[in-house]
């Protein structure tokens, strides 16, 4: 027998052992005894292969039905069939939950859309001088496109497909391979848009909104320490990760391109201008000599376009609204004459003006010409304010970048700067539409959501993969996990009251505040606990089973849900890479080499879940990772 399944067998011999030294006899079994023992068994049936929705409704009607035994027969179903209804009634009723059909058919779209192979292509290209480049380029394509799709199990499928035959060739180590596959497919559970945060929010009563803004660094960052490791190890064991050779790094140039660079210069924009003058070859149209200009000038142009800007809002006037006292009975805001109502010092029809009876009327119309002139000012709009020193630094700095990028910009680099407008600008401009919409507060999660399923039909129908079938099986895919979802949110919700009716929360609350923890100890706890639970359930049965109990005692201890949410979402990375149950494990083995084994993949994942506790340890000693974007937004 595998070691794998003894591992699972042994995990459950424990919990039923604890379940039978642990509980009391049957005549002192009281209701929050059933509450707990409902707990481990929920846990016993889920590791047994039974699914986990129908099995909390099943388990949560049963005890919810013996919660009300006390009662006639009657009148027991009846209130165990309310409560059922009526908790599954709340949460199809959640609105936060439209959001995820939307993001996980994005994802689908996304994936059947093609890009992952051009995107891990250029990335590899454009880090090619970089250790471990393989290992670098398979992280940043995962991190970039399980942000586009979310769905860890397409992610680490596509990328074993792409980048594992491609790393093995180079000689790199089976164990980094593996480890920085499956560790970079799992970034789309924290990265947003995640369908973790939104299952999460909606538990906690969190906003989706904060949540997304909160989980944006330290997801960048998790995906910083990953391409830390990998380059660490190809520096200290050369042999794990070696370097490129050069034929590896060479890039297919185009013939006029390579003309250009034999005849004229390789720098790209200088040649291609010399080339439009009049020094190109008779077959190169001059359209493709512009074509490739604009392209070769487009960074040029939106750092131009973004200063500008930039400018534009730092130096706008400040307008100011003077609510103070306002003289009574002035009528100079009324169109017409301006005698209407017999304005008392305006001098009578006929009558001789002043200066014609000798009166000095010098001193008056200046003031008359000084009051014109200060309204032609008010007409004109308050002046413009200054731009802050930081702009022009900010504008220093970045016109020495673009002349340093352009001085090292050959006709090799436009090729990868190519590939990378073909593949990951496309993704990177919708991940930036809808976590910017959400995040500046111009659209909700839903409207995003939609927003984004709408851009992954245009990513498809772009690149020419949108096709009837195509669509079907999306739909399908989407409504199929969206199902499994809203499920085991009904499930949940049908669990979570029978255990609260038991009393099991109050007596896990007694238990937990009679240990006098104090806050730092209690998130250390719990912390633990989502990690030990990572080993044999999935992330979604933590989040709709354990968070419920869990949230009372966070309120208790004065914690931020937001930042609580944040540690667990970097915990539950930990439910995709720790054995028996790590599914980006088996994702990977399905797609592997027949040489590659599973412990091989298991143990070349255990040192990126060490680094996913490292991650965990540095957002609780620096709060302000997560905490400083949603604080600065809102």
């Amino acid at each position: 027998m595998r070691k794998e399944v003894w591992f699972g067998l042994s995990i459950l011999m424990a919990i039923v052992i604890a379940i039978v030294v642990l509980m009391p006899s049957p005549e002192n079994i009281t209701n929050g005894h059933l509450g707990l023992l409902m707990l481990a068994l929920i846990v016993v049936t889920i590791m047994l292969g039974f699914p986990t929705a129908f099995t909390l409704m099943g388990m949560g009607v049963m005890f919810t039905y013996l919660a009300y035994s006390h009662l006639p027969m009657q009148t027991a179903i009846e209130q165990t069939l309310d409560l059922m209804v009526l908790r599954a009634y709340s949460v199809m009723t959640n609105d936060v939950l439209i959001a995820v059909p939307l993001f996980i058919f994005m994802g689908y779209l996304v994936e059947r859309a093609n890009l992952i192979e051009k995107l891990f292509k250029s990335m590899h290209l454009v880090l090619a001088r970089v250790p471990g480049s393989l290992g670098v380029a398979t992280i940043a394509t995962c991190a970039v496109f399980a942000t586009a799709t979310g769905i860890v199990g397409a992610v680490v499928t596509l990328m074993g497909l792409l980048a594992m035959p491609a790393m093995l060739k180079a000689g790199y180590s089976v164990r980094l391979t593996a480890g920085a596959i499956t560790a970079g497919g799992c970034l789309g559970i924290m990265i947003p848009p995640s369908v973790l945060l939104i299952v999460y929010g909606a538990v906690a009563g969190v906003s989706v909104v904060k949540l997304y803004a909160g989980a944006f660094f330290p997801g960048l960052m998790l995906a910083g320490l990953y391409v830390l490791y990998v380059i660490l190890m190809a520096k200290i064991f050369p042999k794990s990760a070696p370097p490129l050779s050069e034929e590896e790094r060479r890039v297919e140039l185009p013939p006029f391109a390579a003309s250009i660079k034999d005849t004229i210069t390789n720098k790209a924009v200088p040649g291609l201008i010399s080339a439009m003058k009049g020094k190109r070859n008779a077959d190169v149209p001059f359209t493709t000599l512009l074509q490739h200009l604009m392209v070769a000038l487009l960074p040029a142009i939106l750092f131009v376009a973004a200063m500008g800007l930039t400018y534009k809002v730092v130096t706008a006037p400040v307008i100011t609204v003077d609510y103070g006292l306002q003289e009574m009975g002035g009528f100079s805001s009324f169109d017409g004459d301006s005698n209407l109502y017999g304005g008392g010092l305006a001098e009578p029809e006929g009558a001789e003006p002043l200066g014609a009876l000798g009166f000095d009327t010098a001193p008056a119309e200046e003031a008359a010409e000084q009051a014109v002139a200060e309204e032609a000012g008010e007409a004109a709009g308050p002046p413009p304010t200054p731009a802050p020193s930081w702009f022009w630094i900010m504008l220093g700095v970045g016109t020495v970048i673009m002349l340093i990028f352009y001085t090292m910009f050959t006709f090799a680099r436009l090729e990868i700067f190519k590939m990378l407008i073909s593949s990951f600008f496309p993704l990177a401009i919708l991940i930036a539409a809808v976590l910017g919409s959400i995040v500046f507060g111009f659209a909700t999660p839903s409207e995003a959501a939609a927003m984004g399923a709408f851009g992954g039909i245009v990513l498809a129908f772009a690149y020419g993969r949108l096709n009837t079938d195509m669509m079907k099986e999306s739909v399908y895919l989407a409504a199929k996990t969206s199902a499994m979802v809203c499920w085991l949110f009904v499930g949940s919700a049908i669990f979570s009251a029978a255990f609260a009716l038991l009393g099991g929360q109050e007596i896990i609350n007694a238990w937990v505040l009679g240990m006098d923890l104090t806050p730092v100890q209690f998130l250390i706890m719990s912390q633990v606990v989502i990690f030990l639970l990572g080993w044999p359930l999935e992330w979604t049965e933590i989040i709709v089973i354990f968070m419920p109990i869990f949230l009372p005692l966070v309120n208790h201890f004065g914690i931020d849900p937001l930042f609580f949410g944040l540690l667990v979402a970097l915990n539950l990375q930990t439910a995709f890479l720790s054995p028996p149950v790590a599914m980006s494990a088996f994702y990977l083995k399905g797609v592997s080499p027949p040489h590659v084994t599973l412990n091989q993949i298991f143990l070349g994942m255990m040192p990126f879940m060490g680094i996913q506790i490292l991650a965990i340890v540095l957002m609780y000693l620096f709060p302000g990772i997560g905490l400083w974007l949603p604080s600065v937004l809102y």
